[in-house]
């Protein structure tokens, strides 16, 4: 048996805000057996398992096995426990099943096919986990509404690592992580592009939500959407040493979705990043103080919080649209009607350092954009060696409500389209 302790990574250049905590002696094994017939579910032996070796065992998917999932299943119950996921797990692609009974969470939409939870669980083993995304993404350019499962659904996960693993082709986020606190994520490949004329859309790596004290390192992201997002409060969050190709940046939001509520995500500390082919490399999205549409399906406006203490330090900059992005009217392509209806969520103490590398041409001369929604609405935000080229050799930024003096970047009122 592996020991637990073995499987502990190592955490550079930053430690992650509150410190991992030793798991429990594991004393038993529970092997799990498929039907290898790549048709019969599997649900049952897999919660079998868990139940049989929670509080204290290890629960092993064997090496070389397909397990077939087709079952929502609850797994909040989980303590002491190791998850060696060695063969290869695949859900169904029953989609009217799914959208009827995966587990909802209330925030944009999100279900999922399983809902993780519990107390020093370690999931790790080299293992697959496929979402069998390619039917999702067809079943989405049809109708929009489609309630899409994430790959791993987390809801009140706590003191736990996930690492070497290999997820493909999840039909939304891989991961959405809720209500969880000091959880650890290591060595994760993510990737799954589709093979149809239809996109994988919304394939963000990973989203925090309610959540403290979540790391995020080593890893490869292929996907179509955000690399990481830190959705309403999400605190103390560490995010380095990632790859992230294809991707929407690693951005703080959006937040101000939704009317009535006070959005937080403070304390943010993003490092060691490689950004290739992506839409940005940092950004700030909030929702303006006025009902907006980004798609028929992902709409809002009119919230408040605060964005606080957000560091983004040694970006690499490849092929990227912006390499830095603030933009407090996301969702809405009117930038008067923005202006006319500020966002009062505050955006303070953020700092960009040591950037490099090379945008693309999509919004050359420009390099990034940074618009706050007032002159009130942001305060101490800096940009400092940002050696950032946009193809034709310039340098320049829009600027709207901005301090152009702390900005290691040639600001300019030319807009550019945001979104």
């Amino acid at each position: 048996m592996i020991s637990p302790h073995a499987r502990v990574c190592l955490f550079s250049p930053r430690a992650p805000y509150h410190a991992v905590v030793e798991p429990k002696e594991r004393s038993k094994t529970c092997l799990i057996d498929s039907h290898g017939d790549g048709v019969t579910d599997d649900s049952p032996s897999i919660l079998d398992a868990f139940e049989s070796c929670n509080d204290g065992g290890r629960a092993v998917f064997r090496r070389n096995q397909t397990y077939i999932i087709g079952t929502a299943m609850d797994w909040t119950f989980l303590n002491h426990i190791d998850i060696d996921i060695q063969g290869k797990i695949l859900f169904t692609n029953d989609t009217t099943y799914w959208q009827a009974n995966s587990f909802k969470f209330g925030f944009q939409n999100v279900t999922s096919f399983f809902k993780l939870g519990g107390n020093d669980v370690w999931i790790y083993g080299g293992g697959t986990v496929d979402g069998n995304g390619q039917i999702w993404y067809d079943a989405h350019a049809k109708d929009i509404y489609t309630l899409r499962p994430v790959l791993f659904g987390i809801d009140g996960l706590h003191d736990s690592v996930i690492s070497d693993l290999v997820l493909r082709y999840s039909p939304q986020y891989y991961h959405f992580v809720a209500n969880s606190t000091n959880v650890v994520f290591n060595n994760i490949d993510i990737a799954g592009r589709s093979t149809s004329k239809h996109a994988a859309k919304n394939t963000d790596g990973w989203d925090t939500y309610r959540s403290d004290g979540v790391t995020i390192q080593n890893s490869v992201i292929n996907n179509g959407d955000d690399c990481v997002a830190f959705k309403p409060n999400s605190t103390n969050i560490l995010v380095q040493n990632l790859f992230c190709n294809g991707s929407h940046g690693i951005s703080v939001g959006s937040l101000g979705q939704y009317a009535g509520t006070y959005d937080i995500v403070e304390d943010i500390w993003v490092g060691n990043i490689s950004m290739h082919n992506a839409s940005d490399g940092a950004r700030i999205k909030v929702w303006p103080n006025t009902p907006s549409a980004l798609s028929g399906d992902l709409q809002g406006g009119g919230g408040d919080g605060r964005v606080r203490n957000i560091t983004y330090s040694d970006m690499v900059i490849d092929n990227v649209d912006y390499a830095i992005e603030i933009d407090q009217c996301y969702g809405q392509k009117n930038l008067t009607l923005c202006l006319q209806y500020p966002s009062p969520l505050t955006i303070s103490d953020i700092v960009f350092e040591g950037f490099r590398g090379r945008t693309s041409k999509t919004y050359q001369p420009l390099i990034g954009a940074l618009a706050c929604s007032s002159d009130t609405a942001c305060a101490n935000i800096r940009a400092e060696g940002i050696n950032v080229m946009s193809p034709n050799g310039t340098r320049d930024a829009y600027c709207l409500n901005m301090n152009g003096t702390s900005l290691d970047l040639t600001c300019t009122d030319n807009y550019k389209g945001f979104n």
